[in-house]
């Protein structure tokens, strides 16, 4: 049987796997053992230990728990509350002032964890009551959480990137530079959507009543509590960037650091550590699963010969490589409605990186366009984390198709600012060539 064949069969049966409804980890890991057993015989079962093996044996996966731990503690030890309470004292009395805030502290969490869940629930718990209460449209109020939130797998440190820097072989450091730029325009471009709809029509998102506005003392002694999250921020990445520690590294500094922020909000006590403690397991672990069957899944389809009949097919194709890459935009888009990120990037890496490399393409570069893809993931229908992370929080009587409407414009926003990384691609490259070389 020739590799085309055996492709299309290994597809169908995962993609029928997974309509089961089964864990991923579990469908990808089992249909690669099913595979190797049938092709290569029991002997070759081994294989499959070995790349278990070789997935613990990872130092860079070490990285992982590691920033959903400093995520999980700045979440808990209400450090967002204090950085809310000054976005309000300085943005209140602007109109979107509320909302653009909250995009604000919602770029700053993804500077420092990582991951969405943590931004998108402690703002949701935090600045979405306190929008609505001052009479701020709820699709607004809803959607710059929601889309704010996503930002953590754009803005560096992001554990997506760290994931597709495994399977792509790209270097994690020059991807997290790579994030930068396309992380903060994406965020401003929140920041001028909130900002031109409040203007329009400023009934969507009025400013706070004069008598709650604070005065200029009280805002400047605010300020204080962004201080230890930059310094936080310029430690971890500042490292990594510097070449003073790898990611990993730069991770166990930041893990400190949360908790040395926890403490000087004096919100560091056993419950905090605790609690912390047994969420990262619980999300770490889910994470390692769908590493490790991701990881089994790869070998089978590369010792098939996956990467030379892919070659063959992109130099079979009549098509301009800009076209080539538009379709692989479109299909990571629909698959990211259908399935969860880390998925994603596990069973379409190995596929297209290879097309991508063939075709001329900055391996860098397209990891940060897949990441803004995975970004629109998020709050994509019907399974974007997000909105269910915003279902959980909202206040009764916000059903979820009103989730669903809010994050529309927020979607489009995503997509265009994907359409300018494909045009500018040095949005993406300048900070890693400058940095890293």
């Amino acid at each position: 049987m020739d590799i085309g064949t055996i492709t299309i069969i290994l597809f169908i049966v995962l993609i029928a796997a997974l309509l089961t409804g089964l864990p991923l980890s579990f469908v990808m890991g089992g249909v690669s053992v099913w595979f190797t057993y049938i092709l290569w015989g029991p002997q070759a079962i081994t294989a499959v230990k070995a790349n278990t093996f070789g997935v613990m044996q990872n130092f860079i996966i070490t990285a992982i728990p590691l920033f959903i731990f400093v995520g999980i503690v700045l979440q808990n030890s209400g450090l967002a509350k204090s950085l809310y309470d000054m976005m309000y004292k300085w943005f209140g009395g602007i109109k979107g002032g509320l909302a653009v805030g909250t995009v604000i502290i919602c770029m700053l969490f993804a500077a420092m964890t990582g991951i969405s869940g943590a931004a998108t629930v402690t703002m949701g718990l935090i600045a979405l009551p306190s929008m609505l209460r001052h009479k701020y449209d709820k699709e607004i109020s809803i959607g710059c959480v929601s889309a704010g939130g996503a930002l953590g797998i754009l803005i560096p440190p992001s554990v997506p990137m760290i994931l597709y820097g495994l399977f792509a072989g790209e270097s994690i450091g020059a991807l997290f530079a790579g994030g930068i730029l396309p992380g903060v325009l994406l965020g401003c471009m929140f920041i001028i959507y909130v900002l031109i709809r409040a203007y329009l029509q400023p009934s969507l998102a009025p400013s706070i009543p004069k008598e709650e506005r604070a005065n200029w003392k009280e805002k400047f002694i605010s300020l204080k509590s962004v201080i230890p999250p930059i310094v936080l921020i310029l430690a971890v990445l500042g490292a990594i960037f510097k070449g003073i520690a790898t990611p990993t590294e730069a991770a166990a500094v930041g893990a400190l650091g949360s908790l040395v922020c926890a403490a000087i909000n004096r919100s560091l006590n056993w419950k905090v550590f605790r609690d912390s403690c047994y969420t990262t397991l619980k999300l770490s672990c889910m994470v390692v699963w769908i590493i490790i069957g991701g990881v089994c899944f790869t070998s089978v389809y590369t010792a098939l010969g996956a990467v030379d009949l892919i070659k063959d097919v992109v130099a079979a194709l009549p098509l301009s490589r800009y076209v080539i890459l538009a379709g692989m935009q479109f299909v990571l888009f629909i698959l990211g409605c259908l399935m969860d990120p880390g998925g994603i990037i596990m069973i379409c890496t190995p596929v297209m990186v290879p097309v991508i490399k063939a075709l001329g393409f900055d391996g860098v570069w397209f990891g940060i366009l897949f990441t803004v893809n995975m970004e629109m993931a998020y709050l994509t229908p019907p399974f974007g984390f997000n909105l269910f992370y915003m279902k959980a929080i909202v206040p009764e009587g916000i059903t979820m198709t009103d989730i669903i409407r809010s994050i529309i414009p927020y979607v489009g926003i995503q997509a265009i600012c994907l359409v300018i990384c494909i045009i500018f691609p040095e949005l993406a490259l300048w900070i890693p060539r400058k940095l890293i070389g």
